[in-house]
């Protein structure tokens, strides 16, 4: 009788490695489910006031890759990306979308306390997030610079993926 032959364990690296691998597919497989729905193609129109009664439109950064983001102040997640949102804002074109979040002067309130820059656009009913097809916050558009939507996504996302989706867009 032959004794039995012993498997050879996978090194510890190597389980890591796939333990790594197995999160990050399970990761892009649920940005990927939600979204799904997320409208592709060109952009919708997207003009409206700002916190401070300017207009806004985003007409003005056509020729550039731009990011459009839908958020909420009552949103936990969109939080957790405000820093990395107002960072972008710094190197590139982005205009923000408060949705059902207030009036101007509620809003404009909130972005002094927070210590944040970024340009808002004012939604207080949110017809702007549903002529997007936003239907849950964090939800963000990269653009092309003429205008096409690059990429989508809705829930949250890191400050260093949302720039080279930008980079990846020009």
């Amino acid at each position: 009788m032959n004794p039995p032959t012993r498997r050879r364990a996978w090194p510890r690296w190597a389980r890591w490695l796939r333990d790594i691998l197995l999160i990050l597919l399970l990761f892009a497989g649920l940005q990927w489910w939600q979204a799904r729905d997320l409208r592709q193609g060109p952009a919708p129109a997207l003009s409206g006031t700002d916190i401070h009664g300017h207009a806004q439109s985003l007409a003005q950064y056509r020729g550039q890759p731009v990011l459009v983001h839908f958020w909420a102040t009552w949103c936990p997640i969109c939080r957790m990306e405000e820093d990395a949102i107002d960072g972008l804002s710094a190197d590139f074109p982005v205009i923000t979308v408060a949705t059902t979040s207030g009036s101007p002067a509620e809003l404009a309130g909130y972005m002094q306390r927070e210590g944040l820059g970024f340009p808002v656009v004012v939604d207080e009913s949110g017809d702007l997030a549903r002529q997007w097809g936003v239907v849950g916050v964090p939800t963000t558009y990269i653009l092309d610079p003429k205008g096409n939507i690059a990429w989508a996504g809705q829930g949250y996302s890191t400050g260093l993926g949302l720039r080279i989706r930008l980079m990846l867009a020009d």
